[in-house]
């Protein structure tokens, strides 16, 4: 049968470097900055940052690794992806259509969960802020599943490498203002002779990174609709259940055959390395006797750029060489950055060691993600987009959030040094899988 969908694995087409720059200023890149902000924002506050407030507040490593499984949330967006693909809002949906009134909603999701985590103190109702960090990676996962959508609808499978740069850009700035702008913001809030640890100073940050997810808020309202392929109504609820749940799944298994089960593997262990590493990474942090003025000053800056070169780097390569090639290369960039912290950790209070580290960390992570969501991206078919695009992101996390769960128990185990050289081997099944995955050809669809 003939082969007519897009593959990443086939040669792209040569274009002018003018072309390839051109892209990046194009409207649909432009939202896709702004609209990746909104979605990098929560990712940090109800883990990473999240961490360092808890280790601040006093709470042991274990607890704090066992909190992480909040982020399952997002490993299991795919249970719900099929109503946000198909199910309408009232009102909502009228007024801005399917994708712009989901994104709409789970902001506003978002926005309450951190109000609420802004006004709790740990140390006293740990649970509570545990129950607002759900509703926030809740809102997160569903803001994800539809704005993934709407990322793969508003533009042609040759522009996918570069919305997924900016999407990836925006969401690092983003990432940074939740983890380096956070601490920064509890430094100046911090009062003098209060002591080391105010939860009033938390409480404000949080506030402000609130306030911040209107970025998203209002580019959703700004941000025109894409054009949607009309859906018959479902006669009954059996064949409802077909069309959202069953056949997503079936095009892309039909589309890969046997292959389907490598290129999934692949999806679940590639990001393995850093985000089991990252759990650990702000506790580490305190740890090491790092203030919040330095580890937001080392990732405001140095992150920033690094993740900025990182995102540009990958999603220029990758429409030039292919994404399966740069795929491979953020694999082994990503395992090794993490080498870089167990050598950071014989280090004790080494800021230059710190700025260096961050820095590969950055890069590494920018170059590996723009790759990987073009990966995502192509694998797709247009007709199921949010579903089967949150069935792959859901798997990325599943795996990976499980085992950070136990990254506390590890450590209070074994140490810092062989805890981080321990997820850099997470990282090596993934370089055979890439190999393997850039073999492969969709058996037939479209992208």
């Amino acid at each position: 049968m003939a082969d007519t969908s897009s593959s990443v694995t086939a040669s792209p087409a040569r274009r002018s470097w003018a072309d390839t720059f051109r892209v990046y200023t194009e409207p649909a890149s432009l939202r896709m900055l702004a609209l990746g902000f909104s979605a990098g924002l929560p990712l940090l506050l109800v883990l990473g940052t999240l961490s360092f407030w808890l280790r601040k507040a006093g709470i042991d490593r274990s607890t704090i690794g066992y909190l992480s499984w909040v982020g399952l949330a997002y490993a299991f967006k795919w249970v719900w992806s099929p109503l946000v693909d198909r199910l309408p809002l009232p009102g909502l949906t009228r007024l801005l259509g399917r994708r712009r009134s989901w994104l709409l909603l789970a902001q506003g999701l978002v926005i309450a969960g951190l109000l609420g985590m802004a006004w709790v103190d740990p140390q006293l109702h740990l649970k509570h802020v545990v129950w607002c960090a759900l509703a926030v990676a809740f809102g997160s996962a569903t803001q994800d599943i539809a704005l993934d959508a709407y990322r793969i609808e508003s533009a042609d499978a040759d522009r996918q490498a570069a919305l997924a740069a900016t999407y990836q850009t925006g969401y690092r700035i983003a990432m940074i203002w939740a983890g380096a702008g956070v601490l920064w913001l509890v430094a100046l809030g911090l009062q003098e002779g209060a002591g080391d640890y105010q939860r009033q100073a938390w409480g404000f940050a949080y506030m402000v990174m609130a306030a911040s997810m209107l970025v998203g808020v209002v580019t959703v309202l700004l941000s025109p609709e894409p054009a949607a392929k009309p859906m018959t109504p479902a006669r009954n609820a059996a064949q409802w259940l077909q069309e959202a749940l069953v056949a997503p799944f079936a095009d892309f298994i039909g589309r890969y055959g046997w292959h389907a089960v490598l290129i999934l593997a692949l999806i679940a262990i590639y990001r393995i390395s850093d985000v089991v590493m990252g759990i650990m990474a702000n506790p580490f942090y305190v740890d090491m006797g790092y203030t919040e003025a330095e580890v937001a000053s080392v990732s405001k800056i140095f992150g920033v750029i690094m993740t900025l070169v990182g995102a540009f780097i990958g999603g220029v390569i990758s429409m030039r060489i292919g994404v399966m090639r740069v795929l491979m290369l953020g694999a082994v960039l990503s395992a090794g950055s993490n080498l870089l912290f167990a050598w950071l950790a014989t280090r004790g209070h080494d800021l230059v060691g710190l700025i260096a580290v961050v820095s590969a960390d950055n890069l590494a992570g920018g170059i590996a993600s723009a790759a990987f969501i073009a990966y995502l991206s192509s694998l797709t078919n247009v007709n199921y987009s949010a579903t089967q695009y949150a069935l792959f992101s859901s798997m990325m996390m599943l795996l990976p959030k499980w085992i950070a769960g136990f990254s506390g128990v590890y450590v209070d185990h074994f140490g810092y040094a062989q805890f981080f050289v321990s997820t850099a081997l997470l990282g090596l099944p993934v370089l055979v899988l890439v190999w393997l995955a850039s073999r492969i050809r969709p058996v037939t669809g479209e992208f």
